[in-house]
């Protein structure tokens, strides 16, 4: 068995091609949820259904988002209403006593479905659809991601971080006239494309959430891989779930760095890292991940670190370039 931490595109771009060297079938992926966000009712889980999307043939991977060639036309036809009648567009964050009302799983990441800020596909929303309902009908997340993964034939066992609500929140020097202080990732992302400067990011509800069985016993049974993936807000939302943190310091633990040395292959990670307080590098990862046991590094990083590194090309554009990592990760498996 060999448990993967995915969040964003990195993991999920190794799962792509890492078929030949980790047999689906012994393989858990366990998905972030801090980014999960309602938008319009409706709950959104963008990691979780990336794995689900790619492991089931039908993500659009030219934007690592969604379905292929899903159509937009619901979406469209909110921003048309909503300007027929003069609503503003842009992230429309529900007031403070909305944010902890109503199903607990949504707590400080609902957002007004009027003119809304992700684009949905529909058949994408329909997902979406399928997933809120049967949380509706008392289902926990973890139950209804495994129905989700039947319906698309996924092979690996997929299960969220936590089935408890924790938001990622990124949190600016000051509220201006163009931004909030405190902002879910997905408003700072999507809406903002990054460009507010980070103080300090808060994995609000951390702290009363539990990983849920099905994660602690995959990490327990171990080894754990933990992808190409934004240490703050792919993967720091995890390590904020005590248990979880304690399991991971008592297993094998492989973290391949989306550094190369200081320069980081795509996405907000070197900003959001300054921001916490980690240098920006594969050096600051390495500071991140104290528990890992050793690392997969690209070929012209040279940072040295304190632990073995197994190197190779650590660039994904292809399932070739995947199986390629991913040989590299049994690797690094070895020799710890």
């Amino acid at each position: 068995m060999t448990t993967f931490l995915s969040g964003g595109t990195g993991t999920p771009k190794l799962l792509a091609g890492a078929e030949e060297v980790f047999d689906p079938s012994e393989t858990t992926v366990v998905a972030n949820t801090g980014d999960d966000v309602e938008l319009g009712g409706l709950l959104v889980c963008p990691d979780v259904d990336t794995v689900l999307f790619e492991q089931g043939g039908v993500l659009d991977r030219e934007y690592w988002w969604g379905i292929a060639e899903d159509t937009t036309e619901t979406h469209e036809e909110l921003h048309a209403l909503a300007d027929a009648v003069g609503l503003e567009g842009g992230p429309r964050y529900l007031p403070d006593e909305a944010q902890t009302a109503g199903r607990e799983l949504s707590r400080w990441r609902r957002f007004s479905g009027v003119a809304e800020f992700m684009e949905l596909g529909d058949h994408d929303r329909a997902v979406h659809i399928t997933r809120t309902g049967l949380l509706d009908e008392g289902q926990s997340l973890t139950e209804v991601t495994r129905t989700l993964a039947d319906a698309f034939d996924v092979p690996v066992d997929v299960v969220p971080m936590s089935d408890d609500p924790v938001a990622s929140i990124v949190h600016t020097p000051e509220e201006s006239d163009e931004y909030r202080d405190e902002m879910h990732f997905q408003e700072y992302w999507v809406a903002h494309r990054a460009d507010p400067e980070v103080e300090h990011v808060e994995f609000r509800g951390a702290e009363s959430a539990d990983p849920t069985p099905a994660v602690l016993g995959a990490i327990e049974e171990g080894p754990v891989v933990i992808g190409p993936s934004n240490p703050v807000t792919s993967i720091g939302p995890m390590l904020a779930l005590d248990e979880l943190h304690d399991a991971l310091e008592s297993t094998t633990v492989v973290a391949i760095s989306p550094f190369v040395e200081d320069r980081v292959f795509s996405g907000p990670a070197a900003d959001l890292m300054e921001g916490v307080g980690f240098d920006p590098s594969t050096k600051g990862v390495a500071e991140a991940y104290p528990f890992a046991d050793a690392f997969v590094l690209d070929d012209h990083d040279d940072t040295d670190l304190d632990r073995p590194v197994i190197k190779t090309d650590t660039e994904m554009n292809d399932d070739e370039d995947a199986d390629r990592v991913a040989r590299a990760v049994a690797d690094a498996l070895e020799v710890v």
